[in-house]
């Protein structure tokens, strides 16, 4: 695995085929040990344990127990659907901020944002909506998309 200059003037991870591995192995089971992830590939455990290290402070990945958060008390989660006048990025980038938000995109279409929120009850959904995003001055209008049942999420799509 090899580093170079990224986009922001950070060092960007280029991924060889070891790493693509590691990455892979992780995506089908995150607490997979170091160790049995080692012997796919062909690496000792310490060589992984540096190597996803470097993955994870790069930008690349990172481990989490992935949720559904209507399952853990959050009884409101929906996508926003967001419309900008202006510069897109300081906007998401304000957006991203907001403690109920765990995804943000800058999309091509109808919508110049897409934001998931999660949120324990209606009332805090609509605080959100209310107070937080309607009042920014660059947002133009908003369509909410309430999530009745979660039916799929995976994050195990592979690397090319």
């Amino acid at each position: 695995m090899a580093a170079r200059s990224g986009k922001n003037g950070g060092n960007a991870v280029v991924l060889d085929d070891v790493s693509k591995a590691i990455i892979e192995e992780l995506q089908q089971d995150g607490r997979r040990s170091y160790a049995s992830i080692g012997k796919v590939v062909g690496l000792s455990e310490a060589a992984v344990r540096q190597r996803v290290q470097r993955l994870i402070e790069g930008g690349v990945m990172q481990v989490v127990a992935v949720t559904d958060p209507l399952e853990l008390g959050f009884a409101c989660q929906a996508m926003i659907g967001i419309r900008v006048r202006g510069e897109l990025e300081p906007v998401a980038d304000a957006i991203a901020q907001l403690e109920e938000v765990d995804y943000v995109v800058i999309t091509a279409g109808s919508y110049d944002l897409l934001v998931e929120v999660v949120c324990e009850s209606d009332e805090a959904l609509l605080e959100v909506l209310s107070t937080k995003i309607r009042r920014m001055d660059e947002v133009m209008s908003t369509e909410t998309f309430m999530y009745l049942k979660l039916r799929k999420q995976t994050y195990s799509w592979g690397v090319r």
